[in-house]
């Protein structure tokens, strides 16, 4: 009796299992050949390909272009005949992974540090590869991440994963590569009835103001600390501010008007590190600054209204295109809380309808995340050398209304597509017997 009584729990529990996962386990690693055929390969450096070939090796992209040789024996061929081949898109700033259900399920998040000078802190130990929200990025074509702490003033630091992983330690692409500074405010919102706020109260741009100093004096303590060869005790906090000062990371400054980004660039002339600007719904007045002090920015996010009420209502749209006119290096993101980010590559297709080219849209979320980053050296393209981080659509991958993401491969890996979404359509199907 007592084996029945096991044997019909340890069914149930396998069945719980079953149903409760999106996909059992992460793909596993492929040594081998692998050939992309017969497709449109769209390589993410403006280049199309038609009717070519990617051939992967060991995880690596060894050749793209037309007429490639394939083996008889011992490889696994793709056939993509009227199809289009992407490189994996990257989400460039995110809390994916640390916040799972935002409202009133605290036990589901840890994105957040209490106190202002956070700088030891490291988003991806908390990095969880078990949530339900990774999935159905890689359906849309999403295959890495820069995951990113909030909380005080500076944040801590980001880290790349990709989104295929048993832990945060196979996930790591790339460690610690910028620090975040959470900008204060210096939006001056007006009352209700059009002034400045019940009298009595404090002036909030001072306030902000003072915030600012403080984290520049902050960063003048730690230079100085980082200048001595010895100390009589350890400082954690200026100590995992050597990376920045040594160019080894970059600061993530969240700002979104043009008085905070102007601040940042006298905050980058100053302390002589490599800052990128996140939000930056106003760069595009500054375009051509920007570009001359040679400051990347993420846009973020792009599907919202316009910071002030007489921007044009569509100006998020047009800043990408503005952005590249001057030469300024940018990339595209989704932060949306409700959508939870899987809406990046129509976010880039609203950008080519306003005037960014296809080429230039895929750009935006392919190459220039890479390059701001610091991975471009393995990802962002199918180039020669770099990781077959690919994605395979039936149609147009950043047009809502075509986009079907049919294959996805991480580091050659071809990974599952399997998520909560999906396992509900083919359950209903089921249950209405529709084939």
């Amino acid at each position: 009796m007592k084996k029945n009584i096991t044997a019909i729990i340890a069914l149930l529990l396998a069945g719980g299992v079953a149903s409760a996962q999106d996909d059992v386990y992460p793909a596993p690693e492929y040594k081998g050949l692998s050939f992309i055929t017969n497709a449109t390969i769209h390589v993410g450096n403006g280049q199309v390909i038609n009717n070519g070939t990617i051939k992967i090796n060991n995880g690596k992209i060894e050749q793209v272009g037309t007429n490639i040789p394939i083996p008889v024996d011992d490889v696994r061929v793709y056939n993509a005949a009227g199809k289009q081949v992407y490189p994996g898109m990257i989400l460039p700033d995110t809390d994916l992974g640390l916040k799972e259900i935002s409202s009133g399920v605290r036990g589901s998040n840890d994105f957040r540090e209490l106190g202002d000078w956070n700088t030891s802190v490291r988003s991806i130990v908390a990095y969880n590869t078990d949530s339900r929200i990774i999935n159905t990025l890689k359906a849309n074509g999403i295959l890495l991440a820069s995951v990113s702490p909030q909380g005080g003033l500076l944040t801590g630091t980001s880290s790349v994963v990709q989104l295929d992983a048993w832990n945060w330690e196979d996930a790591a692409y790339q460690l610690d590569g910028a620090l975040h500074l959470n900008f204060p405010s210096l939006l001056q919102r007006r009352g209700r009835f059009g002034g400045g706020g019940m009298q009595g109260q404090n002036d909030p741009i001072k306030e902000a103001l003072a915030r600012v100093e403080a984290v520049k004096q902050f960063f003048r303590e730690a230079k100085a600390y980082l200048a001595e060869k010895t100390h009589a005790e350890t400082n954690l906090r200026f100590e995992s501010l050597r990376p920045l000062f040594e160019k080894k990371q970059k600061l993530f400054v969240h700002a979104g008007i043009v008085k905070e980004m102007l601040v940042a660039i006298d905050f980058a002339k100053e302390f002589g590190v490599d800052v990128v600007i996140v939000g930056g719904s106003e760069s595009y007045q500054i375009a051509d600054l920007l570009r001359e002090n040679n400051i990347a920015v993420i846009l973020s996010p792009m599907h919202n209204l316009p910071t002030l009420e007489d921007d044009d209502v569509d100006q998020p749209y047009k800043t990408p295109a503005i952005l590249q006119k001057a030469g300024v290096l940018f990339a595209i993101n989704d932060d949306h809380g409700e959508s939870r980010y899987r809406n990046l590559p129509f976010n880039a297709g609203t950008a080519a309808a306003y005037g960014l080219t296809k080429e230039e849209a895929l750009q935006s979320v392919t190459l220039n995340p890479a390059k701001i980053l610091g991975i471009a050296d393995r990802t962002g393209t199918l180039e020669v050398g770099k990781d077959a981080n690919i994605v395979i659509s039936a149609g147009d991958l950043l047009d809502m209304r075509t986009s079907l993401v049919t294959d996805v491969f991480i580091q050659g890996r071809k990974v599952s597509l399997e998520n909560k979404q999906t396992q509900l359509y083919e359950r209903y199907k089921k249950k209405y017997g529709i084939n």
